[in-house]
C-alpha cells in the first residue's frame, strides 16, 4: 500500500476512534477531532444580528450573521500532524510544523498525553494552507486563494497576505471575527455579554458573573500551560490522569475553549468595527498589517479572555499559547 493511502487511512482512523488508536484509556473512544456544530439563524430565516464588541469595545457595529459550521474544539495536534503529513506528500509546503500544546516537540508523531492538546508553534500563514490541505484530503473544494490559485504553500507570505477567501466553497477554513464572536456569546436566550468569559452563563442561556472563570476557561490565574482539549471545568481524579477531551464545560453554543487554553485565529486583517451594509459579510479590511486572534489563552501575554476581547499578530508569529479552529460555510 502506497504511504499516502496509510495516512489517509490513518486519518479516517483517528478521527473516528482517535483515543483506542492510540491506546489512551483515559480518553473518550466517542470523541471526534472534527465535530462541526451548526451555528446561525434558525431555519427559514435569513440572517442572525448581534452588535460586536458590546460590552467589551469602544467602538461596536452591527453584524449580520448566515449559517455557517465551526468545529466544537481547537484544532488538536493529532489532526494537525495527519493532515500536515498527508499535504506534505501531495506538495504542500508549510513554514512550521506544529508541536503539542504549550512544552510538546516540534513535529513529532502524537504522543499518548498530548494528542489531543490543541496544535500551537504555527503561523496564519500555515493554518489557511492547512485548512486547503484538509479541505482537500476530505473530498470538499478548498476557500483559500490566490489569482484562482489554490493556495499550497505556507512560505509565499506575499500570495497568502493577498488571498482570497471563497465563503461560498464548502471547504473548512478559518472564521471570520464575526463569526468568532458570534459562536462565542451565542446562547439560547440570545447573547451573552461580550465582557464576560465565553460560557458564563446560566442553565437557561442568561449572563452569570457569578460563575467562576475557571469552571469555563483555561487561564493563566488556573494554569501554567495547555491543557487537552474541552477539559476546562474538568475535576482532576489524580495528577497522572489525563482528562478526557470534551470532559469539561462548554459554552451556550457548545463549544469549547472558546475562552483560554490557546488563543485563536481569525480570517480578518485587524481594524475599527465599521458598520456595513444590512445582510453584507463583514470580513474585515482588504489589506492589513495583523491578522485579528480572538479568545485569550493559557499564557500571562494574552490574558484577556472575555468573548469580546481582541488581538491583533503579524501573520508570521508563531507562539506556544496561539492556535486556532476551524469552520465550513456548509
Amino acid at each position: 500500500m502506497k504511504k499516502t493511502n496509510i495516512i489517509a487511512l490513518t486519518f479516517a482512523v483517528l478521527v473516528a476512534l482517535p483515543s483506542a488508536a492510540l491506546g489512551n484509556k483515559s480518553e473518550s473512544s466517542s470523541f471526534s477531532d472534527i465535530n462541526l456544530v451548526r451555528l446561525g439563524p434558525q431555519e427559514g430565516v435569513l440572517y442572525d444580528t448581534y452588535v460586536i464588541g458590546e460590552n467589551s469595545q469602544s467602538m461596536t457595529a452591527t453584524r449580520w450573521i448566515t449559517e455557517f459550521k465551526m468545529n466544537k474544539y481547537e484544532t488538536t495536534y493529532n489532526l494537525w500532524y495527519i493532515v500536515r503529513n498527508y499535504a506534505e506528500e501531495k506538495g504542500y509546503v508549510f513554514q512550521n510544523p506544529g508541536q503539542e500544546g504549550a512544552y510538546g516537540r516540534r513535529g513529532k508523531a502524537p504522543t499518548k498525553d498530548g494528542a489531543y492538546q490543541p496544535v500551537t508553534m504555527v503561523s496564519w500563514y500555515d493554518v489557511i494552507v492547512w485548512c486547503n490541505a484538509l479541505s482537500e484530503m476530505m473530498g470538499r473544494t478548498p476557500c483559500y486563494y490566490h489569482n484562482n490559485e489554490i493556495l499550497r504553500d505556507a512560505t509565499d507570505t506575499a500570495s497568502c497576505d493577498l488571498a482570497e477567501c471563497k465563503w461560498e466553497n464548502d471547504g473548512y477554513r478559518l472564521p471570520s471575527e464575526t463569526e468568532w464572536e458570534y459562536a462565542a456569546r451565542v446562547t439560547k436566550a440570545g447573547y451573552q455579554s461580550g465582557g464576560l468569559v465565553s460560557g458564563q452563563i446560566t442553565s437557561l442561556g442568561l449572563d452569570n458573573p457569578s460563575l467562576p472563570e475557571g469552571k469555563v476557561a483555561w487561564f493563566d490565574a488556573n494554569t501554567d500551560t495547555t491543557h487537552t482539549v474541552g477539559t476546562a471545568g474538568t475535576v482532576f481524579k489524580s495528577d497522572d490522569m489525563t482528562p478526557a477531551p470534551g470532559s469539561g464545560n462548554p459554552n451556550g453554543a457548545g463549544l469549547y475553549d472558546m475562552s483560554g487554553n490557546v488563543l485563536e485565529y481569525c480570517w480578518d486583517w485587524y481594524d475599527v468595527y465599521t458598520e456595513i451594509t444590512p445582510g453584507e459579510r463583514a470580513a474585515g479590511p482588504r489589506f492589513g498589517a495583523e491578522r485579528i486572534c480572538r479568545g485569550g489563552s493559557w499564557s500571562s501575554y494574552t490574558g484577556f479572555i472575555y468573548a469580546g476581547d481582541r488581538y491583533g499578530f503579524d501573520p508570521n508569529e508563531f507562539y506556544n499559547y496561539l492556535g486556532f479552529r476551524f469552520c465550513t460555510s456548509k
